[in-house]
């Protein structure tokens, strides 16, 4: 039984986590309609930065600056790359975000190269015990941290004039044009955004037990990408929900892969895409995603 609250624990963790990198996803998709196929580039950029500098500047300023360059890189992005291409097919736009992380990812991972960085995170490897239940102070500061931004991001979707702009934006564009609101600020803002979540998310993902950061980071965020879509893209609500069950699912089925061996090896990693995939087949927008009618 201890086994098991112990993965669950994790797996809200990990969840919680994912669904900062979903919002990511989520944001900048309600703001353009195009699918930010650079969301693992940011993150591996804002960690970076951290890793860099966290032995000059200290932990919390090394953090704070990641997540400004990764804010700033996506301004950059969506200025200098996307703006400029003047492309109205959001698919073709999508595609261009993957030309775009694969520079990124191709320059940052020659500087990294075979190096695992470490973020300098306060808590380093040190456990909590509750009721013979061992928890990683990494854990419970993932899933505190997740929850504080999470929290504060939708209080000021709501609430503020910026989320104002961002759901008008979503919900009609041009009708929100027209009514004033500057439709490229809304978009600068929400890849600033994303950036910042991102590097967050970087820091959770590369604490114990994890050794830290490396090449792979990116590929370690991309589960988060399965979130965004099992909730529904232009969901805030589905990004939250999609993280948590992709988290969950994916410490379940690793903790009790032994069990699960008639389903092959490794059944862990993939096991985030196999929800997905069940999900998608009977809502293909998502748990939460608006489902386009169609008059016949």
């Amino acid at each position: 039984m201890s086994t098991f609250i112990e993965l669950v624990i994790n797996g809200i963790s990990a969840g919680s986590v994912y669904a900062l990198i979903a919002l990511g996803f989520v944001i900048i998709f309600k703001a353009t309609e195009v699918v930010n196929f650079a969301h693992a580039s940011l993150l591996l950029a804002g960690g970076y930065i951290t890793a860099v500098l966290h032995e000059h500047i200290g932990f919390l300023a090394a953090l704070a600056a990641g997540i400004a360059g990764a804010a700033v890189l996506g301004v950059l992005v969506e200025v200098l790359i996307l703006r400029r291409a003047r492309v109205e097919d959001q698919a073709v736009l999508a595609i261009v975000t993957i030309g775009v992380d694969i520079v990124l990812a191709t320059e940052l991972t020659r500087r990294i190269g075979t190096q695992v960085l470490s973020l300098g995170d306060p808590w380093q490897d040190k456990i909590v015990y509750v009721g013979g239940v061992g928890i990683a102070q990494t854990r419970i500061a993932a899933f505190a941290a997740a929850a504080l931004i999470i929290t504060a991001f939708l209080l000021a979707f709501r609430f503020t004039s910026w989320g104002v702009a961002m759901r008008a934006a979503a919900e009609d564009g041009e009708t929100a044009a027209l009514m004033g609101i500057r439709l490229s600020r809304v978009s600068l803002a929400a890849w600033a955004i994303a950036g910042a979540l991102a590097t967050v998310a970087a820091l959770f993902l590369t604490v114990f037990p994890t050794p830290g950061l490396d090449r792979s980071t990116s590929f370690a965020a991309m589960k988060a990408f399965p979130a965004a879509i099992l909730g529904g893209l232009d969901s805030t609500t589905g990004a939250l929900v999609g993280g948590l069950l992709i988290g969950l699912t994916e410490s379940l089925v690793t903790g009790y892969q032994g069990d699960l061996t008639f389903l092959g090896r490794g059944i862990g990693g993939v096991a985030p895409f196999l929800v997905m995939l069940i999900v998608l087949l009977i809502r293909p927008a998502g748990l939460f995603g608006t489902r386009e009618l169609s008059r016949v």
